[in-house]
């Protein structure tokens, strides 16, 4: 998005309240407290700790601290965790917002949009959270501010998982019950720059005591060097990547899949790349879909696109296989990463990069 359409208008900001539970009523976020229905196979809650509950040590952006968080109905024992970051997106409801906090309407829902990624995981035993970033969208470009907001949630999820800290009354079925030492990140669009940045080489010692990151996977991810030619920025070369594209994306295409060519020769770990034929950028997060409010279809090949559905089951598949395999040790799915079994219903491309000789 340019800097004009983030002061835009958003969804209506009654969606960002909105929680939901697998097979059992609704719930509301509003007093951000965990709950369940009886029969559930997950649960939806969420936590907010205001609009300028982080501040950026080096850059001074003031963020939300905020989010949405799937879990399975049942915990025991610790579960590992997954942390979602969107993109770039409208910051606020009202279209003549230009500041944040919202100086008008309420903060977009952008991090909702990936709910039917979450609870899928959820029910395989995994612990989803997807962060929203609209003070960022609505003030700063530096894709350090959007790592060190993730980072910032992983510091309160480390105290979390001792029982302590400003989570522990916000999500007491989760006290002592998270391994982060089994941490996965997902980032969309500019959130897959981010990704990728938090856990390279260069920037993996910001990442908080205590906390490991295993998995990293960027979803349709901005790429681009600054400055030119030095990717140290967003390097990984000891961490397992996933990258996911689309041919028809017409936001940013399929740049993403040079941060394979980027470990080529020199990563220790896997890293995998999945191409979508007929994918586009936007359907990956149902709340930038038509016909959600403000919604739009950026695809590149409108007559033959993959329904929006199809697309997000597709992600669902891999992200499922990649991160089963890389934070649980189960490979059943790893054949769909390395393209060795076809996913029905989508055409993609695959490619495996394996680790240097030592």
């Amino acid at each position: 998005m340019t800097r004009q359409r983030l002061t835009r208008a958003a969804l209506v900001a009654a969606l960002l309240l909105g929680t939901a539970l697998t097979g059992a009523s609704a719930v509301s976020a509003v007093s951000a407290v965990d709950s369940a229905s009886v029969g559930g196979r997950t649960v939806t809650a969420a936590y907010d700790l205001g609009d300028t509950a982080f501040t950026d040590p080096v850059t001074g952006t003031v963020s939300e601290v905020r989010a949405v968080v799937h879990r399975p109905a049942l915990v025991s024992g610790r579960l590992p965790l997954v942390v979602v970051s969107h993109g770039s997106w409208f910051a606020c409801t009202d279209r003549e917002a230009e500041a944040w906090p919202c100086d008008k309407g309420e903060a977009y829902p952008s991090h909702r949009g990936y709910d039917y990624l979450a609870e899928s995981l959820a029910e395989r035993g995994f612990v989803v959270v997807s962060l929203s970033a609209d003070g960022i969208n609505m003030q700063s470009f530096d894709y350090g501010d959007r790592a060190r907001l993730i980072n910032e949630h992983l510091r309160l999820w480390r105290q979390l998982a001792d029982g302590r800290g400003a989570l522990a009354k916000r999500l007491p079925a989760l006290r002592g019950h998270v391994d982060m030492r089994r941490v996965g990140t997902l980032g969309h669009s500019r959130g897959g720059k981010a990704v990728m940045w938090q856990a390279s080489d260069k920037h993996r010692g910001e990442v908080p005591a205590g906390v490991r990151v295993g998995a990293v996977l960027a979803l349709a991810p901005v790429k681009f060097d600054d400055p030119e030619g030095d990717n140290s920025d967003t390097l990984v070369t000891r961490t397992p990547v996933a990258v996911v594209t689309s041919g028809c994306d017409g936001a940013v295409g399929e740049a993403g899949q040079a941060y394979l060519d980027d470990v080529q020769g020199r990563t220790a770990q896997p890293a995998y790349s999945v191409s979508l034929r007929d994918g586009n950028h936007n359907f990956f997060n149902t709340r930038w879909t038509p016909p959600a409010a403000l919604g739009e279809d950026d695809s590149t090949c409108p007559d033959r696109e993959l329904a929006p559905k199809t697309q997000q089951d597709a992600l669902t598949s891999y992200a499922t296989a990649f991160f089963e395999k890389h934070l649980k040790g189960e490979a059943g799915g790893e054949a769909l990463l390395t393209g060795e079994r076809a996913l029905p219903g989508v055409v993609s491309t695959t490619r495996l990069v394996q680790p240097a000789q030592p």
